[in-house]
This record gives C-alpha cells, sequence and structure tokens, in this order.
C-alpha cells in the first residue's frame, strides 16, 4: 500500500472499504454476496462455499430471511434470534472446501466475532446440499 503524502481527503466509501463484502473476498458486497441475498441472482450460490460465504455475510449484515431461505427445511429452525447488541463480526477464514459428489459438499472455515470486550472464534465444518438446483445448509457436523 502506497503511503498517501498529499492532503487530499479519500472517503470510505471511495476508498471501497465501506462496501467490501464481510466474506473476505477482494469484491464489493454487491459483487460478491450481496447479489445472492437480494436481486436476479437471489438465493442462487453456485457451490457450497459460495453460499456459506453468503450465510456469514448475512449474518454480519443481519439478514436473517437469506438465513433461514438457505437453512435446509428438513433441519430449519422457526427463526432466527436477533443478534446480541455490541457483537462485532471480526472475519471469516474458509479452511478447506470440498466436493462429495455433484449434490453435496462441505466447508470448513473459522468465523470470528467480538461481544462485550471477548473475542470469539467458531470453528465449524458445514454440510450442504444442493436440491432443486440450489444449494442450501444442512448442519454442522459433529
Amino acid at each position: 500500500m502506497k503511503k498517501r503524502t498529499s492532503s487530499t481527503s479519500v472517503s470510505p466509501s471511495a476508498a471501497g472499504l465501506v462496501d467490501a463484502c464481510p466474506c473476505g473476498r477482494p469484491a464489493t458486497y454487491a459483487d460478491c454476496c450481496g447479489r445472492y441475498h437480494a436481486g436476479p441472482l437471489a438465493l442462487q450460490a453456485p457451490d457450497p462455499e459460495a453460499l456459506m460465504r453468503s450465510r456469514y455475510s448475512a449474518f454480519v449484515k443481519d439478514v436473517r430471511a437469506y438465513l433461514l431461505e438457505t437453512w435446509h427445511p428438513s433441519e430449519r429452525p422457526a427463526s432466527i434470534e436477533p443478534p446480541e447488541a455490541g457483537l462485532s463480526w471480526l472475519g471469516l477464514d474458509v479452511k478447506r472446501a470440498q466436493m462429495l459428489g455433484e449434490d453435496r459438499g462441505t466447508v470448513e472455515f473459522v468465523a470470528r466475532s467480538k461481544l462485550g470486550g471477548r473475542a470469539y472464534r467458531l470453528h465449524e465444518i458445514s454440510e450442504f446440499v444442493r436440491e432443486g438446483g440450489r444449494w442450501f445448509y444442512l448442519r454442522a457436523q459433529v
């Protein structure tokens, strides 16, 4: 990164910081996970990793309807509680994404958050299934 020497300030949105996708990919939210949250590609993540990343972004942006719609009906809860006040999502690290055939896959990841001054890590291997051309989160492996 170049050191800025001029006195011209750049707004966070102009610098791409505000619109950065929470999932960590080098793209704007609209061009990355946001396109699966709303618009013509809504609910159409092309593979398990893209769905997992879009679900992480939905947690960050509190898009609970998307989380429910992408949860497989056989495992989907009736509702998702709102996030706790003060919760901050700090980042996502995808460790491994693996296809287990045409319509099944897993994604291992670590999601970091902070609440009440304490840092937390969620390390999970999630299972995904494709039905009717759509990918769904099925469950966490135990």
